[in-house]
Order: C-alpha cells, then structure tokens, then sequence
C-alpha cells in the first residue's frame, strides 16, 4: 500500500490489554501494529457481513424463490401505494 494511502488511528487501552496484544503479536511473529491492524479488519470485515449478508435456511430459501416465481396478486395497500406513487412521482 502507497504511503499516501493510509491513515492514522490511535487507542488508549489498559495496560494489561497492550501487554495481551504485544504478547500476541510476538506469538505470532508479526509486529504489534500489524497484529492489531489485521485483528480490527478481520473483526470489522465479520460484522459487516454478519450485518448485510442475509442467510436463509433451505425452507425458506425455497419459500422466497417461490414468492419470487409466483408472487401473491397486490392488496388494497399495495395498489393505493402504486396509485400514490404514479400521482407524485414523475417517470421518465
């Protein structure tokens, strides 16, 4: 990575946390910064996923391609809103 690509980040953290993450670094033979840089990203990387990848189990992935293919005809909700919308948006 480019030296102008990168940013700064600094961290207050209790002394016993520091000497757990040193610790850890040097087990695994990578310098402190490397160790906590690669640590934050794999957990950022998680709950990023964990927040925008929906899983569904096989039922319901069954169930959504169905309501896909064969979808339910609209409900009174549906087609004020549809009526709604074509009165106040302008399509071009």
């Amino acid at each position: 990575m480019p030296k102008n690509d990168t940013a700064r980040l600094e961290a207050r953290l209790p002394a016993s946390v520091y000497a757990t993450l040193k610790r850890a670094a040097e087990l695994r033979g990578r310098t402190l910064t490397d160790f906590v840089v690669s640590a934050a990203h794999e957990a950022a990387r998680k709950a990023i996923e964990e927040e925008e990848i929906i899983r569904l189990s096989a039922q319901d992935q069954l169930a959504f391609a169905h309501a896909l293919i064969n979808p339910p005809e609209p409900n009174a909700a549906l087609a004020k809103a549809k009526r709604a919308h074509a009165k106040n948006v302008e399509m071009r």
